[in-house]
């Protein structure tokens, strides 16, 4: 093949930004981790010396930090000055870690995708999973980080009252499992909304229930919500009003069992609330930057973990709502409806 110089140089400058933009990934949660963020937000404009001295820090490596995150815009830099700031926009994405914005989180879910390409480079050649549990745990905080703005910004907003009278009965007094809840942050948020029900979070990593629970204390919700270590095939407790999953489902390795167990245990006119990754039904309608993120993820941990446990149907992140529809109605669902979306999620009501 004849390569074309210019299409050649234009894919080679691509890559300097794609390269740019994976170290970039690094010094992110070095400034997380450190503080940095939440600092500069704090006093405003500062030098270099200013932001080590407010964090405890080097001054040298603040500057050299200060300066990859000036190239990287996602700090300001004023020539005139010589002092970094943070926008208000800047802010909300790396330093309101309590805010619907908030994305720096989710970048030790990134971490753990380099700590953990030795072995999922191996499953390649094999074609056997790597379950969840077998990650580096920065993927288990990561993970709660990286979603737990977006349930603040949605879940009890949008996502519950856009159901079939389910808010109504929340606040009335309601059962409700959650489950595959990891560190627990959609359950403490649920119980903080409604705090006439009583919420069951339930997932099968020991390690991850036991950090749900101290984040239950931690919000003051531990009278009404309870945890405990289950499968989604295998939890159990009664019957429930509602029973969610939070972007689980496609890592299951068998999702339609798992709808099977959940439909058994609805209460008579209970629903399903289904939270998946936002996908087209088609290959090349995601071929986009959220399909992108999602596929890499679902590549690296969401496909594994499914291919890791019996069925092994790898659904993976970008399964699309047909597919979805066809798991809850091959396990006796008749009722599928999108109830509302975001630019990264599909909602969904089920119903028996």
């Amino acid at each position: 093949m004849q390569v074309d110089q210019s299409k050649l140089e234009a894919f080679q400058g691509k890559m300097v930004g794609d390269m740019g933009a994976a170290v970039s990934a690094a010094l992110v949660i070095v400034g997380d981790k450190l503080g940095l963020y939440k600092a500069l937000t704090e006093i405003g404009p500062a030098t270099p010396g200013q932001l080590a001295a407010a964090t405890d820090t080097s001054e040298r490596y603040v500057r050299e930090w200060l300066s990859a995150q000036a190239a990287a815009e996602y700090i300001d830099y004023d020539r005139a000055t010589g002092l970094f700031s943070m926008s208000p926009e800047q802010s909300a994405v790396f330093a309101d870690d309590g805010g619907p914005a908030f994305m720096a989180g989710g970048f030790e879910l990134l971490a753990a995708m380099f700590r953990d390409e030795p072995k999922v480079t191996a499953v390649f050649k094999t074609g056997k999973g790597m379950g969840w549990h077998e990650h580096d745990a920065c993927l288990f905080r990561g993970t709660e980080r990286f979603f737990r703005p977006g349930y603040n910004a949605n879940l009890t907003s949008t996502w519950i009252p856009a159901m079939d009278g389910v808010e109504d009965r929340l606040r009335a007094g309601a059962r409700v499992a959650d489950v595959g809840c990891g560190h627990g942050a959609s359950t403490v948020l649920m119980a903080q909304a409604y705090p006439n029900s009583q919420f069951y979070g339930f997932d099968y990593h020991p390690a991850s229930i036991e950090r749900a629970r101290e984040a239950a204390k931690e919000a003051g919700v531990e009278d009404r919500v309870e945890f405990a270590v289950a499968s989604a095939k295998d939890f159990d407790g009664g019957d429930y009003d509602m029973i969610a999953i939070f972007d689980a489902l496609h890592d299951m390795g068998d999702p339609v069992g798992a709808a099977r167990h959940i439909r058994e245990h609805l209460t008579p006119g209970g629903s399903w609330l289904l939270v998946e990754p936002f996908a087209n039904d088609d290959l090349a309608d995601n071929l986009n930057p959220v399909g992108r993120l999602f596929y890499s993820a679902s590549t690296m941990i969401c496909t594994p973990a499914s291919l890791s446990q019996e069925v092994g149907l790898g659904l993976g992140a970008q399964a699309g709502e047909a597919r979805l529809k066809k798991v809850t109605q091959d396990a006796g669902f008749t009722r599928f409806r999108r109830a509302t979306e975001t630019p990264f999620n599909m909602v969904f009501e089920v119903r028996p």
